[in-house]
């Protein structure tokens, strides 16, 4: 009995322990940091993001028929989840490093015995986690609130949010690495993120555009973002999903690979 308590097997199981201990530690830290302020980081973009379903669901819906078969509210749900996700995992890492850095707080644990990796993911997992759980309760109350909200390919659903987010998870670390005030971080998501996201057919259909504009539209990323969630939700898009994960997935694999890069290099961290 004691051989199995105490044998080869529970070695390894406590070296495993031991070794992801810190990024357990980070992570718990990122979790914690949102969930303690969650009045602003929790309720305050859900009523953000019911705020745009109420006016633009309820006064443009009454004056648009039909969006591809759809009726408008349930037409620019896809693309309004997607946006609460993307800005909320990007506000909260980039906010976060900052923060770490201003602090001199990344000095701890750029010394402790936590390995590159681990501090990334724990940074970046953090975000993901604060748009997961906006974006679920988001979607519920949509579900209840508009009953026919069709959700025609679940599996792909979740791929879609689990690259999107990595995506972004890895961007917001990216510009919280770069930014040195936190004016940085408004211009990132005011004149970037912002206008990318609501350009991106959130709000309509890029086939309802003069051909320029249709052009335009198409060359932005978020677009092809929004119509891959658009498509595992309402079955259809106007480009192919398969193609648009694929080019999400490895986007985000290049920003895990810079910023890895850049933490093993201490770029901007260390004093």
């Amino acid at each position: 009995m004691r051989d199995k308590l105490f044998g080869p097997s529970a070695e390894r199981t406590d070296l495993v322990t031991y070794r992801w201990l810190p990024f357990w530690t980070v992570l718990r830290r990122e979790l914690h940091r949102f969930w303690g302020i969650k009045r602003q980081t929790i309720f305050g973009p859900l009523l953000e993001t019911y705020l745009y379903i109420s006016i633009f669901g309820a006064a443009l819906g009454s004056r648009i028929n039909e969006l591809d078969g759809h009726s408008y509210i349930v037409f620019i749900i896809p693309g309004l989840l997607m946006m609460s996700f993307a800005i909320n995992i990007f506000i909260n890492n980039s906010f976060s490093i900052l923060q770490q850095k201003f602090q001199r707080a990344i000095d701890d644990q750029l010394a402790s015995p936590v390995s590159n990796t681990q501090l990334l993911m724990g940074f970046g997992l953090g975000g993901f986690f604060r748009g997961a759980i906006i974006t679920s309760i988001a979607f519920i109350t949509a579900k209840v609130l508009i009953p026919e909200l069709p959700v025609a390919h679940v599996w792909m659903c979740l791929l879609s949010f689990i690259l999107i987010g990595f995506f972004f998870s890895m961007a917001g670390v990216l510009v919280g690495l770069k930014a040195e005030k936190f004016d940085d971080l408004s211009l990132y998501q005011t004149f970037i993120l912002q206008p990318l996201i609501f350009l991106g057919g959130v709000f309509y259909s890029a086939s309802l555009l003069p051909p320029l504009f249709e052009a335009l539209t198409r060359i932005n990323p978020i677009y092809y973002m929004i119509n891959t969630l658009r498509y595992s939700m309402l079955g259809h898009a106007d480009v192919n999903p398969w193609i648009s994960l694929l080019v999400i997935g490895v986007a985000g694999l290049v920003l895990f690979v810079i910023n890895y890069r850049l933490f093993a290099r201490g770029y901007k961290l260390r004093a």
